[in-house]
């Protein structure tokens, strides 16, 4: 099983960057230089969070894994709300709420494409 996960890790983060550049532009965001930055978050975030949920649902099971993501989502929306409110150029947004959006979005969506493929 440990074997699928540089699979699931490029599904997921795929999946993650297509969903929350939708949203982005359903928020209104324009800059191309906006979208780097929620790259370069993503980047840094999704990667842990999905080989961290990994890992527990593995060693401990389903349970456990669902409130670890939910602590590493809140964890997520903070981290990334700063790093938005310290380099997007769009003010328009609070940044915290645009990192609830964008991340919402994509843990929400992550579920039901979950459902359908696994």
């Amino acid at each position: 099983m440990i074997k699928q996960l540089p699979f699931y890790m490029l599904i997921a983060f795929l999946c993650t960057i297509t969903i929350e550049s939708l949203i982005a532009c359903i928020c209104k965001i324009k800059e191309k230089e906006d979208f780097f930055i929620i790259f370069l978050a993503n980047c840094l975030t999704n990667p842990l969070v999905v080989s961290i949920s990994f890992y527990i649902n593995i060693r401990y099971g389903l349970i456990p894994r669902r409130i670890i993501i939910i602590l590493l989502e809140i964890i997520t929306i903070i981290i990334e709300g700063f790093l938005y409110k310290k380099c997007l150029s769009n003010k328009k947004h609070n940044p915290f709420f645009l990192s609830i959006y964008l991340n919402g979005s994509s843990y929400l969506l992550g579920i039901l494409i979950n459902s359908f493929l696994f």
